[in-house]
């Protein structure tokens, strides 16, 4: 009796152990894609206005909202949450807490690969531009 309710025990463990779905993007993935958009966003104002940025470092990400979407007939999630942005100038450092990401993601069809989609708004259709996330 006491060697099946530890092997029940076992299992149930194991089994809750593996309740992590590998297909929705966690806090790793999305400070990832996170940190793809603040480049290209840091790139444009170093350029526009002329700043020196010595770089960035995405601190506390937290998920609010996972929804679940189909982007060209792909399964894609709506992810929004907050993060922290330290960015680094030449003589201090300039942080904004609790700043808030709204982004789309979506996982390859091969299921290895994670890819940021930004949509942008064409002749009255969704474009949506993608990039790998590493």
């Amino acid at each position: 009796m006491m060697g099946r309710v530890i092997i029940l025990l076992v299992l149930f463990l194991f089994l809750n152990g593996c309740s992590n779905n590998i297909y929705t993007p966690n806090n790793n993935l999305a400070k990832k894609a996170v940190a793809i958009q603040v480049q290209q966003t840091q790139a444009k104002l170093t350029q526009q206005l002329d700043l020196d940025i010595k770089g960035f470092e995405i601190k506390h990400l937290a998920i609010r909202q996972l929804q679940s979407k189909s982007v060209q007939n792909l399964p894609a999630y709506h992810v929004q949450g907050v993060y922290d942005l330290v960015l680094k100038l030449p003589k201090r450092q300039l942080t904004t807490e609790k700043k808030p990401f709204d982004i789309y993601m979506q996982l390859q069809k091969e299921g290895k690969t994670w890819r940021l989609l930004q949509p942008e708004k064409g002749d009255g259709e969704t474009v949506w531009r993608s990039y790998l996330v590493n």
